[in-house]
């Protein structure tokens, strides 16, 4: 089953180079404890599922990249021609001269609608070049204009193209203090929209990540490459192909018998329901040993309150509206937005 996967704005091509990249270095690692025949369905399980073959045996992305400047896609295809092990396919790619301005009105509104056709084309072909076409891995940041208003777009445009596909999109949660000033309007606005056209978004919070670079890493100037390799680590292992937990091995000391306590779940929702467990003999990267944890709780409640919050105080004010409503978002939709979110907060603290 193969994931195409759509890589959007500045933050979104660069995360995606190096999922791409820790997800090939992972298939060229120690097999671990599994045999050489498991290592190598291991190895065609996860080619096919993200990179198609050239003549040549060089492996490509299944990946399109999609800016409105051309900077940061050119560096992007460099890098991985550079590193002779992988490249994005020549004809993947769709960048303008001309950037979003941090403005989601005008990636949703003007660069959206105007390259719509185009977008959509260069994702159809690479659909097509599945054999087996299983959904959609979207890359993007919510806090500027290009991956934020262009990703709510497109998605939505996937949603009514390919309906019956999954869609996921990996959404980077700003900084609390962030450098964009309108990055709380981007923010409600990406997700209310997302909230109605994707099936699943898996938040990566920008200050949680910094906090792993420091604490646990001990990266004492911590760039943004460093927080990268740490997303496309923890994507990878999410993305690592597995057995189904009735696999025929088991640990001597299962550590995740703890996850089947029912005080840890809603109460309409039963633990043999709510937990689901995939294993592998092959390790992940480098690691011996490796985990990893995707869940739906309350973790998130309060970073999008407090970000509607600021959204509203600043939308209560009458702050930067023109910015927006000259593009043809309206604080009908604004409104629209608040509403939509403050129900996700509700229904989450009431689970």
């Amino acid at each position: 089953m193969s994931i195409v996967t759509v890589q959007l704005g500045q933050c979104g091509n660069q995360i995606g180079f190096e999922v791409f990249d820790a997800l090939l270095s992972d298939s060229h690692s120690s097999q671990g404890l599994c045999s050489k025949r498991e290592n190598e369905a291991y190895q065609a399980s996860c080619k096919e599922r993200f990179f198609s073959e050239e003549e040549n045996g060089v492996p490509i992305a299944r990946a399109v990249l999609i800016d409105m400047e051309p900077k940061v896609i050119n560096q992007t295809l460099s890098k991985a021609a550079q590193s002779g092990q992988w490249k994005y396919g020549q004809h993947a790619c769709f960048c303008q001269k001309q950037g979003s301005g941090n403005n989601w009105a005008y990636g949703y509104s003007v660069h959206g609608p105007r390259h719509e056709e185009s977008i959509m084309n260069l994702i159809r072909k690479e659909v097509e070049k599945c054999d087996s076409f299983s959904g959609f891995f979207i890359i993007m940041s919510m806090a500027g204009g290009t991956g934020s208003g262009i990703g709510a777009f497109v998605t939505q445009n996937l949603q009514d193209q390919y309906s019956n596909s999954l869609k996921m999109n990996q959404i980077i949660w700003p900084y609390g203090t962030g450098e964009v000033i309108v990055q709380n309007y981007n923010s409600i606005l990406t997700l209310s929209h997302l909230y109605r056209s994707s099936d699943a978004l898996l938040i990566h919070e920008n200050d949680a990540v910094h906090k792993i670079c420091a604490k646990l890493m001990n990266i004492k100037q911590i760039s943004f490459s460093d927080i990268n390799q740490v997303l496309a680590h923890q994507l990878g292992s999410v993305f690592q192909p597995t057995y189904s937990a009735e696999s025929s091995f088991h640990y001597r000391r299962n550590p995740l018998e703890g996850f089947k306590d029912p005080a840890l779940y809603t109460s309409w929702l039963k633990p043999v329901n709510a937990f689901n467990v995939w294993k592998t003999r092959r390790a992940f990267s480098k690691y011996e040993k490796s985990a990893v944890l995707v869940s739906n709780s309350q973790f998130l409640v309060k970073p999008l309150d407090m970000i509607v919050g600021k959204a509203w105080n600043m939308f209560a004010s009458k702050a930067y509206i023109h910015q927006y409503t000259k593009f043809g978002i309206e604080e009908e939709d604004f409104l629209d937005s608040f509403t939509s979110l403050e129900q996700v907060v509700a229904s989450y603290c009431n689970l």
